[in-house]
């Protein structure tokens, strides 16, 4: 946020007005016209700004923008003025702008509301010579704005400074208590369109408010950085310690000054820089150079000063955008039976990464050492579901280094986008290709009769109660309490180890009951899986019938789209009775459909892990235990019998040909003699 005192000379040709220097001693920022090419957005640059003014009636809004589109005041100003486009040199930006002009009359309030939905920014506007129209900001407008869901920044412009009484007071003591009930407000100017008066300023200053926000680095109510600007800065330092001493050195300094500014900083003047940070700040500085801390120091002093461009020239050299996120490389168009798998290299990677954290050396990620170590992204990927309890941890609860990869696997294989970002953010230094591998279409697998694949997904289905979610958590090592919990969809990720020593990441989805007939809806729903397991209560007959007709309409769905899946059924509660019925059921059903028999387990007994074990190998075969359903048998028939019909009806066709060809040419030959 930023005020102009009502203090201000008269310009002919507005211009930025000049920026106040922080200290001789620190590092100098580029002007304007220096740093434009990365400060400007892509897509400002593209479209432009569309910038609309709004306020009570009377308040100078029309005047204003004549003034300044006009350089001149307008002696009989029209009442809304029609939308008019700036000079594009009005500005050093060079980025267009179109400034639109509204009515406050109740009739066209529906279009006020629209224009202001559809801005950039807002220039709203009141009169220095009306007290009443201040007070209107805080009473009807700023609250009108919020009400309509019109989050852009604002700027709040006194226009007829000429008529202001002296004995009014400071703009910055009138306008303060609002400025802090509204933080969308970026700045508060006065101006006069008669006299021509600081009226470039405020569109100066909207254009500012949407190119370098200040909003998203710094909270003005504590006065200091915002937890996601701390974020991004961090990692760039990360980054630029190139020799990873935990401080910039001089040649660090002077590259990083260049990578940003294309400015180099003369030896006398790095010299003043840390000179100046360690008056302020000790720690900001140690005999290797400028440290973490000096560095967040100095953008704080910038944004204080008003600065904000010199830390958005930064933030955007390192590709962040305005949400302060990475900007993320395209994403490879695969297959719906494709994924996406992490490389060795990014595995090696992240081992290292886990092992530079694991501060205790204790082979596990404390909660406090993870969130350090994704303390250089916007937030923690992996504080709620689906990530949230999909891994193992060590019997204190802390994350194993497998519970860790697992996690990662997991985001890779549902949402590459955000696996790509997060390894970006804790400095992973490779491209796209060198951190995942796109894996072979699972129709080509079941040509091949096996899978290349390192991670193995399953969806578990089966009705509530049958013992899934248990089976989730004895994949992860869990105790599972009998208490009945959410429906809802859980992953559970882990590594299975095979009998010939072999390791694969398992990924368990569990499908709630009552989502079974929504994710069917999807042609493509069962693409991604690589096997199925059907549980269901074995002392319950009720829940095998539910178990089978969840297990049809999966086999239907997969024939009729062509993304059959292997399929397994699993038989739970093996501790208790058995229910004859069921037991009976189903054996015949898994008979009658081409599969597997039922597997029996219980969570309740050790030795679980050949059921993993099974579901993995199911997966490594995908043309076997693929369900048959009836309808699925018949076609198969029909098709049989009509490629025999046709082979029968193609034979009949060129013993005819034959036979007449045979006789052209006798009568040819009779002819002939």
């Amino acid at each position: 946020m930023h005020v102009d005192s009502a203090e201000a000379t008269r310009r002919q040709n507005p211009a930025p007005p000049k920026e106040d220097k922080i200290n001789q001693n620190l590092p100098k920022t580029p002007t304007r016209r220096e740093a434009r090419r990365e400060m400007a957005t892509p897509a400002a640059k593209q479209r432009g700004l569309r910038v609309v003014v709004v306020g009570d009636p009377g308040t100078g809004k029309s005047s204003l923008i004549v003034a300044l589109a006009a350089n001149q005041y307008p002696v009989t100003p029209p009442r809304v003025v029609p939308p008019t486009r700036l000079p594009v040199d009005l500005f050093p930006e060079r980025i267009p702008i179109t400034v639109v002009d509204t009515s406050s009359s109740e009739g066209r309030t529906a279009e006020l509301i629209t224009e202001c939905q559809a801005a950039d920014a807002v220039v709203l506007t009141y009169a220095c010579d009306s007290p009443e129209t201040l007070d209107r900001l805080s009473s009807f407008w700023l609250p009108k704005l919020r009400s309509c869901q019109v989050k852009v920044p604002v700027i709040v412009a006194g226009c007829k400074l000429d008529l202001k009484d002296e004995q009014q007071g400071d703009l910055a003591q009138a306008v303060e208590p609002i400025m802090q009930s509204f933080g969308e407000i970026e700045t508060c100017i006065e101006c006069s369109a008669l006299r021509q008066i600081q009226v470039g300023e405020v569109f100066f200053y909207a254009q500012k408010a949407v190119i370098y926000p200040t909003a998203p680095l710094f909270d003005q109510n504590i006065e200091a950085l915002t937890s996601r600007c701390i974020s991004a800065l961090k990692r760039i330092f990360i980054l630029s310690d190139h020799d990873m001493d935990g401080a910039l050195s001089d040649a660090e300094l002077n590259e990083f000054q260049i990578r940003c500014f294309d400015t180099p900083l003369q030896p006398a003047e790095i010299v003043g820089v840390k000179k100046a940070v360690k008056e302020k700040m000790p720690e900001g500085v140690n005999v290797n150079g400028l440290t973490l801390t000096g560095f967040l120091y100095l953008h704080a002093l910038f944004m204080e000063k008003g600065q904000v461009q010199t830390t958005w020239t930064v933030l955007r050299n390192f590709n962040y955008d305005n949400d302060l996120k990475v900007r993320a490389d395209p994403i490879p168009k695969i297959a719906p039976d494709q994924t996406l798998e992490l490389t060795n290299e990014a595995v090696d990677f992240l081992r290292g990464i886990f092992k530079m954290f694991d501060m205790d050396n204790d082979g596990a990620l404390l909660p406090a050492e993870l969130e350090g170590l994704f303390s250089t992204a916007p937030e923690n990927p992996w504080s709620s579901n689906p990530y949230k309890d999909c891994a193992e941890n060590n019997v204190l609860g802390d994350l194993s280094l497998e519970g860790f990869l697992s996690k990662w696997a997991l985001m890779t294989l549902l949402d590459p986008a955000n696996s790509f970002s997060n390894l970006k953010y804790v400095c992973y230094p490779g491209d796209f290709s060198s951190a995942f591998t796109i894996t072979r279409k699972r129709r080509v697998d079941r040509q091949k009769q096996k899978t290349q694949r390192n991670v193995i997904q399953c969806y578990v289905f089966g009705p509530r109660g049958a013992g899934k979610t248990a089976l989730l958590q004895s994949f992860l090592g869990r105790q599972h309490s009998d208490t009945p919990t959410a429906r809802s969809e859980r992953f559970a990720a882990n590594v299975v180890e095979l009998c010939d020593d072999t390791r694969k990441k398992l990924v368990l989805r569990e499908i709630p009951e009552v989502d079974i007939s929504s994710l069917l809806s999807k042609k493509e729903s069962l693409a991604p899986c690589d096997v199925a397991a059907f549980v269901y209560d074995s002392s319950d007959e009720l829940s095998w019938q539910k178990a089978k007709e969840m297990l049809v309409q999966v086999a239907t769905h997969g024939e009729n789209t062509g993304y059959s899946v292997p399929c397994l059924i699993v038989a739970c509660k093996d501790d208790l009775a058995r229910s004859p019925l069921a037991l009976q059921e189903s054996i015949r059903v898994s008979q009658d459909m081409g599969m597997e028999t039922p597997i029996p387990i219980s969570v309740k007994l050790d030795g679980l892990n050949y059921i993993f074990c099974r579901i993995v190998h199911a997966a490594q075969k995908p043309h076997l235990s693929i369900p048959e359903t009836e309808a699925g048998k018949a076609r198969r028939r029909y098709n049989r019998l009509l490629n025999r019909s046709l082979m029968v009806v193609s034979v009949g066709v060129v013993a005819v040909v034959g036979i007449a060809a045979c006789r052209i040419y006798a009568a040819r030959k009779n002819t002939s003699s």
